[in-house]
C-alpha cells in the first residue's frame, strides 16, 4: 500500500514511541494466561476486573507489577505456559511449592529480576531447566520431589548467588559439577542416582546431603577405589572405563616409585635428624643445661612447637605443641558432664590436621579435622596470663559449665607449661558476621530484615544473660564475628569469659576490630570488665544488624541522638535502590522503633544508664511478639538474602 503523507506516518510513528512507555503494563492478561494452562479445575480465584494486588498468590506486587507469586498447596494439575510466565519479568519469587502440575519447567530466561525460585513437591518431568543457569540473580533453587532426570548442567556453576540448591528425590543422573561458590551454604542431592566422586568443593557438606545416590563416592561416603568403582560400567562405556583404568594404573604405579623416592629421602633426614638431636643432648649435658624442642624437630623454636616440625609437618596453620620437659605432655580435660563421653581423645588431637581460621587477641583458633573425620574448633591461648596451671584450671572449668542453646560449649580444655588449647563444636555454618557482610566487609553490605533482626537479637540477648547469670563472669568481646550460626541457625556466642587471658602488652588489643565495640569507659584495656560494658557491645551489634554497617569508633559521638535518623536513612537508601520492597509501612516502623529503642539504651554514654540484658531481653521479646501478631506474608520474603537465611535450615516450614 503507498503511503500518501510519509511525513504524516512519521509524526504519529514518532508520537507512539513517546507515549508507549508512558502506558503503565500490566500483568493481568499474563497471568490469566498462566492459569488457563495452569489451572484446570479453576481453583484460583482470578478475575480481569479485581484489583490485581489482591489477587489469590500475589504476595506482593508494585502498581500492576507482581514482584511475588506464591500459589502453594492447591492441588494445581496442569502445565506453566512458558510465553505467559516469562511476561511476568519482575518477578523476585516464584513459588508452586506442593501442586501437582506436570510437563517439562519451561524455558525462564525472561524472569531477570528472579531471585528465589519454588517448584518443589510437583509432578515435573524432563532434564534440569538450563535457562534457570542464566538468571544471574537467582539465590534459591528448589526442584526437589519431582520426575527430573538428566545430568546438571556444569553452567550451574556461574551462578555467583547461589546459595540454596535443593533438587533431592528426583531421578538425576550423571556426575555432580564441582560448585565452588562461597555463596552456596545449603545443598541437598539426594535420593537421585548421581554417580563418580563428590567434587572436593563439596565435601563440606553433612553425608545426608549425599545419601541416597548408591553410586556417589567420596567426601564423607564411603572412599573411591580402582576395586569399587564410583559408577556402574554399561556396555556403552566399556572403553572410557578401560581408558581410566589405564590411566589409574599408570599413575599408580608413578605413585609408588615417587613415594619409594621419597621414603628415602625421609628416612635419610631421620637419620640425621636423629644422630643431630643426640649430639645436642650430650653438649647440653655436658653444660649442665636441659635440652628442649619440638615434637619435630624444631629444637630452636621453643617449646611450643609452633614453628616449623611438629606433628604437621610444617604445614601452615597446624598446631603443635611441646611432648617434652618434667612436667609431661599433660592431659585433655573434658568439661561438662557428658562430655566424656566425645569420641575423641588427646592422641586423636595430636594427630589432626589443622586450618587456621583465624587470629585474635586471645590467639589462634583452628579447625583440626581427625583422623576419625570427626571435626571440632581448637582455640591455642597466646601468651595466656596464667602462668599457674591451677588458676588456669579454676577459670576455665567455671566457663565450660555453662550450657545454653545460644553458646558454644566450651567441651575440653589442655595445659602443659606454657600451652593453653580450648575446644569447642566445631560450627560449619559460619560466623553472623560474614551473614551481615559476607566474606569480608564491604559497600555492597544490606541490613537484614525485620525476621531476621529480631530474632538474631533475642538469640544473642538471650546467651549473654545466662553467661551474666553466672557470678563474676562477662562476655567481654562480644562482636558480630564472636556470634556463630548453629544447625537451626540459631545464633551461638563464643569466645565468652577469655578476655582474663588476654595479653593487655599485646599489639592486638588496640586492633580497631575489637575497640569499635567496647564501651567508652572499657576502651582502657586495664580497666576491669563489667556486664554494662556488654550490653554497650550489644547495643553496637544490634545497629551493625539494622543497618549492614560496620560498627565504627566513637559511635555515639559522631551521631549523638541522630542515631536513629541515621539508622532510618539507611534502611531507606535500600529501599530506593529498588532492589527490595518498601518498608515505611507502619509496622515496620515500630518494628524498627523498637529495636532502636533497645539499642539506643544499649550504647548510653553512662553506664549506670544502661539497662541489664534482663531488661533488653524482655524488650526485644515484647517487639517480636508484636511483631509476629501483627505480621503478613512478606516479612518473611525469601526474596532478601537475608531472610532467605533465616529460613532455609526450616525449608518445610519456610513460610513464604
Amino acid at each position: 500500500m503507498e503511503i500518501k503523507n510519509p511525513f504524516l506516518f512519521l509524526f504519529i510513528f514518532s508520537l507512539l514511541s513517546i507515549i508507549s512507555p508512558l502506558v503503565k503494563p500490566s500483568d493481568t492478561e499474563a497471568l490469566l494466561a498462566l492459569k488457563s494452562k495452569l489451572d484446570p479445575s479453576n481453583f484460583l480465584d482470578w478475575k480481569r476486573n479485581t484489583d490485581l494486588c489482591n489477587w489469590q498468590g500475589v504476595k506482593q506486587c508494585k502498581k500492576t507489577r507482581v514482584t511475588k507469586l506464591v500459589v502453594e498447596n492447591l492441588n494445581l494439575n496442569g502445565s506453566l505456559d512458558q510465553i505467559a510466565l516469562n511476561q511476568l519479568d519482575q518477578l523476585r519469587v516464584l513459588s508452586f511449592k506442593n501442586n501437582s502440575i506436570s510437563g517439562q519447567i519451561p524455558n525462564l530466561t525472561g524472569l531477570l529480576n528472579l531471585k528465589s525460585l519454588f517448584l518443589n513437591k510437583n509432578n515435573f518431568s524432563g532434564k534440569f531447566p538450563v535457562s534457570v543457569t542464566r538468571l544471574h540473580r537467582i539465590k534459591v533453587i528448589n526442584l526437589a520431589g519431582n520426575k527430573l532426570s538428566g545430568e546438571i548442567p556444569v553452567t550451574l556453576t556461574k551462578l555467583s548467588r547461589l546459595y540454596m540448591l535443593y533438587i533431592e528425590n528426583n531421578e538425576f543422573t550423571g556426575e555432580l559439577p564441582s560448585l565452588n561458590q562461597p555463596s552456596l551454604k545449603f545443598l541437598n542431592v539426594s535420593k537421585n542416582r548421581f554417580s563418580g566422586e563428590i567434587p572436593v568443593t563439596l565435601t563440606r557438606f553433612n553425608e545426608s546431603c549425599f545419601a541416597g545416590n548408591v553410586n556417589l563416592c567420596g567426601g564423607k561416603l564411603r572412599l573411591c577405589s580402582s576395586t569399587s568403582p564410583s559408577y556402574s560400567v554399561s556396555p556403552e562405556n566399556v572403553s572410557h572405563h578401560d581408558k581410566r583404568r589405564k590411566k589409574l594404573i599408570i599413575v599408580i604405579v608413578v605413585s609408588v616409585v615417587v613415594g619409594v623416592l621419597l621414603l628415602g629421602v625421609l628416612v635419610a633426614v631421620c637419620v640425621a635428624c636423629v644422630r643431630r638431636r643426640r649430639r645436642r643432648s650430650k653438649d647440653g649435658k655436658s653444660k649442665g643445661v636441659e635440652a628442649v624442642g619440638g615434637s619435630g624437630g624444631g629444637g630452636e623454636e621453643g617449646t611450643s612447637g609452633g614453628g616449623n616440625g611438629g606433628n604437621n609437618g610444617g604445614k601452615e596453620g597446624a598446631f603443635t605443641w611441646d611432648q617434652q620437659g618434667s612436667e609431661g605432655l599433660g592431659t585433655l580435660v573434658f568439661c561438662g558432664p557428658g562430655d566424656q563421653q566425645m569420641n575423641y581423645s588427646l592422641e586423636d588431637l595430636l594427630k589432626a590436621s589443622a586450618e587456621t581460621l583465624g587470629r585474635g587477641i586471645m590467639g589462634s583458633t583452628y579447625k583440626a579435622v581427625m583422623e576419625s573425620g570427626y571435626i571440632v574448633t581448637v582455640k591455642r591461648l597466646r601468651d595466656s596470663r596464667f602462668p599457674r596451671l591451677e588458676e588456669f584450671r579454676r577459670h576455665v572449668e567455671i566457663i565450660g559449665r555453662l550450657r545454653h542453646p545460644n553458646l558454644v560449649p566450651l567441651r575440653a580444655y589442655f595445659q602443659a607449661k606454657e600451652e593453653r588449647l580450648l575446644v569447642y563444636d566445631y560450627f560449619p555454618n559460619g560466623s553472623l558476621f560474614s551473614l551481615i557482610h559476607g566474606t569480608r566487609a564491604n559497600s555492597g553490605s544490606k541490613p537484614l530484615h525485620w525476621t531476621s533482626c529480631l530474632k538474631i537479637a533475642e538469640d544473642v540477648a538471650t546467651g549473654l544473660l545466662h553467661i551474666h547469670q553466672n557470678p563474676g563472669l562477662t562476655h567481654g568481646n562480644l562482636k558480630s564475628s564472636n556470634v556463630l550460626l548453629g544447625s537451626d541457625f540459631e545464633s551461638c556466642l563464643t569466645d565468652y569469659g577469655l578476655m582474663p587471658f588476654r595479653n593487655l602488652d599485646s599489639p592486638e588489643e588496640s586492633g580497631a576490630s575489637s575497640l569499635f565495640y567496647k564501651a567508652p569507659e572499657c576502651r582502657d584495656i586495664r580497666r576491669p570488665l563489667t556486664h554494662q560494658a556488654d550490653v554497650y557491645s550489644f547495643g553496637v551489634l544490634l545497629l551493625e544488624l539494622l543497618t549492614g554497617k560496620t560498627p565504627f569508633q566513637d559511635l555515639v559521638q559522631e551521631h549523638g541522638s541522630d542515631i536513629p535518623r541515621w539508622v532510618r536513612s539507611v534502611r531507606e537508601e535500600e529501599t530506593e535502590s529498588g532492589d527490595e520492597p518498601a518498608s515505611s509501612n507502619e509496622a515496620s516502623e515500630e518494628k524498627l522503633g523498637a529495636l532502636l529503642n533497645a539499642a539506643m539504651a544499649c550504647v548510653s554514654l553512662v553506664p549506670e544508664n544502661r539497662p541489664t540484658m534482663k531488661d533488653v531481653l524482655r524488650m526485644i521479646r515484647n517487639a517480636r511478639a508484636e511483631a509476629q501478631g501483627s505480621s503478613n506474608s512478606s516479612d518473611h520474603s525469601p526474596g532478601r538474602w537475608s531472610d532467605t537465611v533465616q529460613s532455609l535450615p526450616r525449608d518445610e516450614h519456610l513460610s513464604i
